[in-house]
């Protein structure tokens, strides 16, 4: 392995606590980019306990055509309603390329939010530099239970 393959990158971006509730509490359309069609996955599980707590998820993943008996999407730029929040399941190197490929989406989500381990503070710019709220290194199942006590 190489050093580069290991190296974690410590966020510069701190969370706002009072964001999170928000997003949690009014934000109901959620895409799920990376989600997996393996039940056993973090991305489905997350994702379908979001649908089980009255979110409408929207399954972004280039080899599925449905997930959790919801359409499934190739990319961001496929979907053609609005979203209030993505959730990201993708590799940290991944981020900068979909945070530009969602800055320029003519029908910006409100957030992004990138789950526990995904940071990339490039990615995190390039979003609130085009007036994208971010949440990142968090679980969004971990913190709905938290705000909402589930």
């Amino acid at each position: 392995m190489t050093e580069e393959s290991v190296a974690c990158e410590i966020p510069a971006h701190e969370n706002d606590h009072a964001l999170i509730e928000k997003i949690i509490r009014e934000y109901k359309t959620i895409a799920v980019v990376g989600i997996s069609k393996k039940e056993e996955r973090p991305s489905y599980m997350v994702a379908k306990y979001l649908q089980e707590n009255s979110y409408k998820v929207v399954p972004v993943n280039p080899t599925a055509d449905e997930i959790l008996g919801e359409k499934c999407y190739k990319s961001v730029e496929d979907i053609g309603f609005d979203i209030d929040v993505v959730d990201v399941f993708r590799k940290p190197s991944a981020l900068p390329e979909l945070a530009e490929t969602i800055a320029s989406l003519p029908k910006k989500p409100k957030a992004v939010w990138f789950q526990i381990g995904v940071i990339n503070s490039d990615a995190v710019k390039t979003l609130e530099d085009a007036g994208i709220e971010v949440v990142q290194n968090l679980c969004m199942k971990i913190e709905h239970a938290r705000v909402v006590g589930g």
